[in-house]
């Protein structure tokens, strides 16, 4: 423009060729400072060597600025394609030899190798007029397993006598167990029922005999792998809820000194562990968790009965994960549950449908929402009537929203537990 205005006004004279002079040294300025140094931004990435599936995962990208002066940065991580997000960008200043950390959470919905890729970081100096491209890291796969965060976060709590805090109700203890542990002193709150009037004697004090909880009883989790599991709530199915309740509840048994085993089946057996409390026990099952999918057939459930019939000799506690969306489906399978539960204490886990529990208590407006109301309240009446028919058959049941699986499945257990039922 200087050019065209000197052609009108030869005033300008050598103006326009000094400002042009002074601005091609300005970008060679800007760029040099850009590209003069080779190393000017430095990143990676950390995370957990495993994801945990359905929970917020902390991603975690260090930073550092090389450059003798402040840079402006646009942060691109190339996340996992599974998470469909575009969003994952972060724009910042940085200062001179300064050091930043960025921080982001995924939550993963379904269990499997995920592939982290680079991270593409673009360096503009304050003014803004050129941009440098830096690719950092190495591409790299990170497996997502079940809920070990939620594992832990539980057996946390229960060290510290927590669990109330999440649900966990506190079960009033029925009955003495009989497992005799130690003689040791009375104290004021003891049960004085229980003074051993021979170490009483000997001592010249006061002396109680002390009681542990039965031990070394087996629970067994088993998973229905057939296509009833399939349905998603809030990202998840139904399948991958019973195995992050399976991790935690492996997890309390084996505090509890019980052993815990695992069983999944869909048309065939899929896999089966034996009940141990051996340390390493909790890494075979999550490992075996790992590599479950859901079939699309149905469930084999007289297949199911013979193999505990065969497999597992000890009364157990045997939790089975399945859902019932009708009553003509449990009637079906019926007969194979009375069966298993004539050996075992069974306990059936199937789930409420939360989407039809939110459409029921919404109000109708029109006739056709009036009818659609009344065949959502009927499968929710057969849901109620299910639970019915299995305790009226000595099976115990767990009727739950998905979310509060974890809860009430540990609740339960805890509950047998405490009265002895087992």
């Amino acid at each position: 423009m200087l050019f065209v205005f000197r052609f009108f006004l030869p005033v300008l004279g050598n103006i326009p060729y000094f400002i042009s002079s002074a601005a091609l040294l300005f970008l060679v300025y800007e760029y040099l400072l850009l590209y003069s140094t080779s190393n000017g931004i430095f990143a990676v990435r950390s995370m957990a060597e495993r994801l945990s599936n359905g929970d917020d995962n902390t991603i975690r990208i260090d930073l550092e600025n090389n450059y003798p002066f402040t840079v402006k940065l646009q942060v691109i991580d190339e996340i996992p394609h599974q998470f469909q997000k575009r969003d994952i960008l972060f724009a910042l200043s940085m200062e001179k030899n300064a050091n930043t950390i960025l921080r982001y959470q995924l939550r993963p919905v379904k269990r499997g190798l995920y592939e982290f890729g680079v991270i593409n970081i673009y360096v503009n100096t304050t003014n803004g007029i050129f941009s440098r491209r830096y690719i950092m890291g190495n591409p790299k796969n990170v497996p997502v397993y079940p809920s070990y965060l939620q594992m832990r976060k539980y057996q946390l709590m229960a060290m510290s006598n927590r669990l109330s805090e999440v649900g966990v109700k506190k079960v009033r203890r029925i009955g003495q167990s009989m497992e005799f542990e130690q003689i040791k002193e009375y104290v004021a709150g003891d049960d004085y029922r229980t003074i051993n009037w021979k170490a009483t004697a000997r001592k010249g004090q006061l002396m109680i005999n002390n009681y542990a909880d039965e031990k070394s009883q087996q629970l067994y989790c088993v998973i229905d792998k057939g296509r009833v599991m399939k349905m998603p709530f809030e990202g998840l199915s139904l399948l991958d809820y019973a195995i992050n309740t399976s991790l935690v509840l492996s997890n309390v048994a084996l505090g509890k000194q019980d052993k815990a085993g695992l069983i999944t089946f869909a048309e065939t057996i899929s896999s089966f562990l034996p009940a141990e409390k051996k340390a390493s026990q909790m890494q075979y099952i999550l490992d075996t968790l790992y590599n479950q999918k859901t079939r699309y057939l149905e469930s084999d459930y007289e297949r199911l009965y013979i193999h505990l019939r065969r497999k597992i000799t000890q009364r157990s506690l045997v939790l089975l994960f399945t859902n019932f969306e009708s009553l003509t489906g449990m009637r079906r399978q019926l007969p194979y549950l009375k069966k298993i539960a004539e050996n075992h204490l069974l306990i059936t886990v199937f789930f409420e449908n939360t989407e039809l529990v939110k459409f029921i208590a919404k109000e109708s407006n029109n006739l056709e929402e009036v009818y659609t109301k009344t065949v959502a309240e009927n499968f929710a009446f057969e849901k109620r009537q299910i639970v019915k028919e299995l305790n009226q058959s000595g099976i115990l049941t767990i009727l739950t929203a998905p979310q509060q699986l974890t809860v009430n499945a540990l609740n339960k257990y805890l509950e047998i537990k405490a009265r002895q039922i087992l």
